[in-house]
């Protein structure tokens, strides 16, 4: 039997589908968010803001703010993996690609559903991504390293990572608004219920430990 058609090779295809089109809804999950105009999440903030100013498309900013965030790895000593790499490139280009698709919209009663539906759609990317498991997305595995590093709770460091993030890119020109707050509220349930409907047990075992809640950072795959 072909490597392709073993067990595992059909759950190696099954995690690399969960990866990749995982990274893609996050990138059009996100570009929904900007066309909504309420809001983005933290870090898209940032991302808009520095597209304000340079000029540079957000999905391009996105993709140069993960690798400057994958090169801080490197005095921290993290390891990225498949995922981690694949997060940077292919979520920017997902979100670019979006964008030229979706066109803006006007009104309260074509922003709203489209904010909803950005939202959900980056919790089903995020329940993907989480359980193909191919490592942390870039600025997860710096807030990770740093809560090794520092020995401050995962808690705080994310709190702190993302407040300068949002802060920063508020001052820039990005966009924060009720959809940032929505965000916040329900990314982390909505995590945990698409990490279970993805979920990919482990080889002899029944299923993947996420019976509780979601592990403390691994919530995005940013």
């Amino acid at each position: 039997m072909s490597d392709t058609t073993s067990p595992s090779g059909t759950r190696l295809t099954r995690r690399l589908t969960h990866l990749y089109v995982g990274l893609a809804l996050y990138g059009a999950s996100s570009a929904l968010l900007v066309r909504a105009g309420l809001g983005l999440e933290p870090w898209g903030v940032l991302h808009q803001g520095l597209a304000e100013r340079t000029g540079i498309s957000i999905g391009v900013v996105s993709i140069i703010v993960g690798a400057v965030v994958l090169l801080l790895w490197i005095p921290i000593r993290q390891r990225p993996g498949l995922g981690t790499v694949s997060n940077v490139f292919a979520v920017g280009i997902a979100m670019d690609g979006t964008l030229a698709l979706v066109p803006d919209v006007h009104g309260l009663g074509a922003q709203i559903p489209l904010m909803a539906a950005g939202i959900v759609l980056n919790g089903v990317a995020t329940g993907l991504y989480i359980s193909a498991r191919f490592g942390p997305g870039p600025r997860d595995g710096l807030m990770t390293g740093l809560n090794r590093l520092t020995g401050r709770s995962i808690r705080l460091v994310r709190t702190a990572i993302e407040v300068a993030v949002v802060v920063t890119g508020f001052l820039l020109g990005g966009s924060l608004g009720a959809g940032t707050v929505l965000y916040a509220l329900a990314i982390g349930p909505l995590a945990q219920f698409f990490l279970r409907v993805f979920d990919l047990p482990a080889p002899g075992s029944r299923t993947v430990a996420v019976a509780g809640r979601t592990p403390e950072g691994a919530i995005l795959p940013r």
